[in-house]
């Protein structure tokens, strides 16, 4: 389904809000299916008869699918327009919940959740972001916030909403309700993003700033542009990965019990709500290569907090300060892609980066307990996505620099 792109003069108008708070509500549902899978975990395993670690193979399948599917769903929407790719997601997810709630074994469960990260999920992800920033220009950073934030209020809300269900109606059950209902709402939000976005290309977000040569993004070839964005995303969540996967294991090896852990991981996400939105107002006066930099610069600091801090308060503060810092850093992404590469392209290259942080979440969150079997310490685990946190901040610092001597090099000449 073709349309023609809307007016430029609709950028930032009325229109344009109405469509970002259709966008929020996507987000919202096609994510669902990223927080409640833990929920049924233990109800999963204890009906299939499986371990823990084969239970837990539907998340990592399902986040590498997600993460996939970004790239494919991404290049789809460039293409065809959002409104044909949200209702083939809308599908995959009202299927997906529905082929887990009827599944038989742990490996139909698992290729449900697959499923519906690969085309359901990842059509309300990367593809969403994309078009949200092609639709705002003084406003960009906040909105492609509020965009992002959809997926941590999606982890705030279902997973009380889905523990209710198993508890009164059962797993398989909640699985199915949800389904018609996250599926049914998809659809129908979907019509309301028929319009594609203005394809022009505007005066950075950071009004200030001199124009950019969009045919040569930080002064290198496009290929090369995108590679170091991929490799930054990679980085940045395998460190983000690691408070995030085992805050809750790292509080039960502590003595203070799984449920002080998961206290600690709702906070980290209610945090992270609150700095995706105040790092949109910094990217819309800053720019997006400078809110990377800022972010990856104090996610670092937070991840040494804890290394000195082991006790049950000062971990409750460290997880909220983590949370702060690093909710910002993946939307910064969506507006780095929108200020120095072709808008065309937006979708693609915004999907690439976000499989990008999905892949390292994934391994991210592997390699943490690889190190933590290795040790016998999580300490040596939070050193090592220290580690990959200092190889994001070299990417992005050594991108700044180019980015401001093309800035001086633009002020010299006029």
């Amino acid at each position: 389904m073709h349309t023609l792109p809307a007016d430029p003069a609709l950028i930032d108008s009325r229109q344009a809000a109405w469509r970002l708070l259709a966008t929020l509500g996507l987000v919202v549902l096609g994510n669902s299916s990223m927080y409640i899978v833990s929920v049924v975990l233990p109800a999963v395993q204890t009906e299939f008869g499986v371990g823990r670690a084969d239970a837990s193979l539907p998340y990592t399948l399902m986040m590498v699918c997600l993460g996939l599917g970004g790239l494919i769903t991404g290049r789809m929407a460039d293409r065809h327009g959002l409104m044909p790719v949200l209702w083939v997601g809308a599908l995959a997810v009202c299927g997906g919940f529905i082929w887990a709630g009827l599944s038989g074994s742990i490996w139909a469960f698992g290729l449900a959740h697959g499923l519906m990260g690969l085309i359901g999920s990842s059509s309300t992800f990367a593809p969403l972001m994309a078009d949200t920033a092609l639709w705002w220009n003084r406003r960009r950073g906040i909105a492609v916030a509020i965009c992002a934030s959809g997926n941590y209020i999606a982890g705030t809300i279902w997973p009380p909403i889905v523990q209710h269900g198993v508890e009164t109606l059962g797993w398989r059950q909640t699985y199915i309700l949800l389904g018609i209902f996250c599926g049914v709402g998809m659809f129908l939000l979907a019509t309301l993003m028929r319009q594609r976005p203005p394809l022009v290309t505007l005066v950075p977000a950071n009004a200030s700033a001199p124009q950019v040569d969009r045919s040569r993004p930080f002064g290198l070839k496009p290929a090369h542009a995108q590679s170091l964005l991929f490799v930054a995303g990679v980085a940045c969540c395998v460190a983000m990965s690691m408070p995030q996967v085992h805050i809750v294991a790292y509080c039960s090896d502590l003595g203070f019990g799984a449920a002080r852990g998961a206290e600690m991981l709702s906070l980290m996400l209610a945090s992270g709500i609150v700095s995706r939105l105040v790092f949109g107002v910094i990217s819309d006066r800053i720019g997006g290569i400078r809110t990377l930099l800022l972010g990856s610069f104090l996610q670092g600091v937070a991840l040494l907090m804890f290394l000195p801090f082991d006790g049950l308060v000062p971990l409750y503060i460290v997880s909220a300060m983590f949370g702060l810092f690093q909710g910002g850093i993946v939307p910064a992404y969506a507006i780095i892609v929108r200020e120095h590469f072709n808008p065309k392209e937006a979708g693609a290259r915004v999907g690439s980066v976000i499989m990008a942080t999905l892949l390292g979440m994934a391994l991210g969150g592997w390699m943490s307990g690889w190190v933590f079997d290795m040790t016998g310490s999580y300490h040596a685990a939070f050193l090592n996505g220290i580690a990959w946190n200092f190889l994001n901040l070299c990417i992005a610092s050594w991108l700044f620099l180019r980015v401001r001597r093309a800035e001086r090099g633009a002020s010299a000449r006029v």
